[in-house]
């Protein structure tokens, strides 16, 4: 029996729908999504296991110019999404006419691998509009295989998987065929609490915050969290607190609700904040906080 294994990479500028595209190629919810720009800082795996296949599907943050060390530390995991692809999905919406980095962009067009390229958000527009845009892509990425599609609404998504089976090369799995993911389960603690600070906060509260979780206990019928909200200022861990508590309740309350529903058992979780000065451009603190891959 033929087996099919390879990488398929989701790459384009922020807010694309790049995420919820991946959530539902793999059938669950292991990127966090919100409206904001810059909510995927992590390259994030997603493992599709089939008898004939294993697809690895990678999440990747929006493409962007960097403007600290955090951001050039998400631009390199773009750049080593590039360079390990076997098959590379590139995502655009209507509306977009480049990508906001033009090295990124000419490293598609010159692609050898397959590249598949995504029309999203066409529930949003109109047939001209969107019979426009394919024309457009087709002459922009000529290398690319153009589908239309609603990451959102699932429309056209089985298309594109078939598409990707067909495309993959030839050979072994790369993980284990029960394993999901490459992420360990504090990872995705961090990231849900960090995606219900997102949806709440407003300004730079959010991109000033990373969590870290210093406890994480399983046992058999509940999970016990303690995780630390980092934050940069004094002021803005009065603001993650909230009057009397108020507002840090409510992070730690809906991260539970969506943890139970993640870990499948009730879950504990207490949450601190902590101020650490300047993280961002830190490269060592962004290498403890699994950022700097070199």
């Amino acid at each position: 029996m033929i087996h099919k294994a390879g990488f398929v990479n989701i790459i384009g500028n922020p807010n694309v729908g790049k995420s919820t595209l991946m959530n539902a190629l793999v059938g669950e919810k292991l990127s966090i999504i919100t409206p904001k720009a810059q909510t995927t800082r992590h390259r994030i795996l997603g493992i599709v296991n089939h008898e004939e296949y294993q697809i690895v599907f990678s999440d990747t943050p929006g493409i962007i110019k960097p403007a600290y060390e955090l951001q050039a530390s998400m631009m390199d995991f773009v750049k080593s999404a590039l360079d390990d692809a076997d098959v590379l999905i590139y995502m655009v919406e209507v509306g977009e006419t480049a990508l906001k980095n033009e090295a990124f962009f000419n490293k598609i067009i010159n692609s050898k691998i397959p590249v598949i390229l995504l029309l999203n958000k066409i529930d949003k527009s109109n047939k001209e509009e969107v019979d426009e845009k394919i024309k457009y892509w087709r002459e922009k990425v000529p290398n690319s295989f153009v589908y239309v599609i609603s990451a959102l609404e699932k429309f056209n998504v089985e298309a594109v998987f078939y598409k990707i089976i067909e495309l993959l090369p030839e050979g072994p799995p790369f993980y284990p065929k029960d394993q999901l993911t490459d992420k360990p389960e504090r990872f995705f603690v961090n990231e849900k609490i960090r995606e219900k600070i997102l949806m709440h906060y407003k300004k730079e509260i959010p991109y000033s915050v990373e969590v870290e979780t210093e406890e994480f206990i399983e046992q058999e019928n509940i999970v016990r969290i303690r995780s630390i909200i980092m934050v940069e200022r004094d002021t803005q861990k009065g603001i993650i607190i909230g009057h009397k508590g108020t507002a840090i309740k409510r992070i730690g309350a809906e991260a539970r609700k969506d943890l139970e529903r993640f870990f499948q058992k009730k879950v504990f979780i207490e949450l601190y904040v902590k101020v650490n000065k300047n993280w961002r451009s830190d490269k060592n603190q962004l290498k403890r906080f699994g950022y700097n891959q070199n």
